[in-house]
């Protein structure tokens, strides 16, 4: 697979952004598949509000602290990741914004209201974790060690 030098790629056929829209538009051939009207929640569009200004506050945080930092937002070469950003966001989950994507495939689950995408979604992390997770935490730990290592032990994969 890759390795360790800046520039090593997870040689994925499909980026995480595309992951999401692949996963958000399965969801909605689900929902016009099977049909299925919004999700009986108390003030909806709230629950929907709040679940997409999460997601991208997380994604727009935790760009944020990797550009400061500067080191790589491209999910596909995390060979080319010079810090490791353990602050903001990071504090929390060492995957801010695949979880800031999942808020946001949540949020579609609810507006589409068909219950079937809740297995999409936990497709959706699976994927992640196999194809995208898995190799970068690997690659990572082979570049920062034990600092790595530590980091992973107190802080969750998600949340």
């Amino acid at each position: 697979m890759s390795t360790n030098k800046p520039g090593v790629s997870l040689d994925l056929l499909i980026p995480p952004p595309l992951v999401v829209a692949l996963f958000g538009l399965m969801m909605w051939v689900c929902a016009q598949e099977l049909g299925g009207g919004r999700f009986t929640l108390v003030w909806p569009d709230l629950v929907i509000g709040l679940l997409l200004g999460s997601g991208l506050l997380l994604i727009g945080s935790a760009a944020g602290a990797l550009l400061r930092a500067r080191t790589t937002v491209n999910p596909l070469r995390p060979g080319n990741t010079s810090t490791l950003v353990v602050t903001g966001v990071f504090r929390w989950s060492r995957n801010p914004i695949y979880l800031g994507d999942l808020l946001l495939l949540l949020a579609w689950v609810l507006w589409l209201g068909q219950l079937a995408n809740l297995l999409l979604l936990a497709g959706y992390v699976g994927y992640m974790n196999r194809f995208q997770i898995l190799p970068e935490e690997r690659i990572l730990a082979q570049r920062f060690g034990e600092a790595y290592r530590a980091y992973c032990a107190k802080v969750r994969r998600w949340l």
